[in-house]
């Protein structure tokens, strides 16, 4: 978590008309990108009957609950309702919606009344997502050679492969486990970067399990 922003994952793992889960400080997200290429981070709970919209589909424009079928436009304003085909359904229901912004590669989320901006990560391409079985300062722990640019994102020079890597992690906490998202500067060796990665992840959890 940086400041009132959350990294949810990597741009290019969410495509068009794709969902996936998120988190923001303990609150479950429905994550999904329409058609447009316009992504979406809403409370994952159907205002229906409290069905995961993660587990739901999309089509265009919009996300369908997977229960009832029920269907919210990007706004989070629900504009169909199945059982009641010719009802024009209230403006008062509505999924709950968080700020998103996509920016260097990553998918941040934030509250509706956040006003700053994500911490910028320019000149990076993205490597991929890991989960740790560990905390984000045991994580953080476990590279020293990187350092601190922002809350939970941490960058620097890595050893990989036969050269040096610029290597930046961006942490997501979670309950028992950090999301590592990595990216690395333009031109380096992306399986390289990868393989540092697991490395990590075996260190991280080998010294939590001892």
């Amino acid at each position: 978590m940086t400041g009132n922003w959350v990294a949810n994952g990597l741009s290019q793992d969410l495509p068009a008309h794709g969902v996936m889960p998120g988190q923001w400080q303990g609150t479950d997200l429905a994550i999904w990108r329409a058609g447009s290429g316009r992504v979406s981070a809403w409370k994952d709970r159907c205002p229906h009957r409290g069905m995961r919209l993660s587990h739901g589909f999309v089509r265009g424009e919009t996300l369908a609950c997977i229960y009832h079928g029920w269907v919210y436009g990007t706004d989070g304003t629900c504009r169909h309702i199945p059982a009641h085909p010719a009802m024009q359904p209230p403006a008062s229901i509505r999924a709950e919606s968080f700020q998103v912004r996509e920016q260097d590669g990553l998918i941040w989320v934030g509250p509706a009344t956040a006003a700053n901006a994500p911490p910028a990560v320019e000149g990076m391409v993205a490597v991929r997502s890991i989960t740790v079985l560990a905390t984000h300062e045991e994580v953080a722990a476990a590279a020293p050679e990187l350092t601190a640019t922002a809350p939970e994102c941490l960058r620097g020079a890595v050893v990989a492969g036969p050269a040096a890597v610029d290597l930046c992690l961006v942490l997501q906490p979670k309950a028992g486990a950090t999301v590592v998202h990595a990216l690395a500067g333009a031109g380096a060796d992306l399986v390289a970067a990868s393989r540092w990665l697991e490395t990590l992840r075996r260190t991280v959890e080998s010294g939590v399990a001892a």
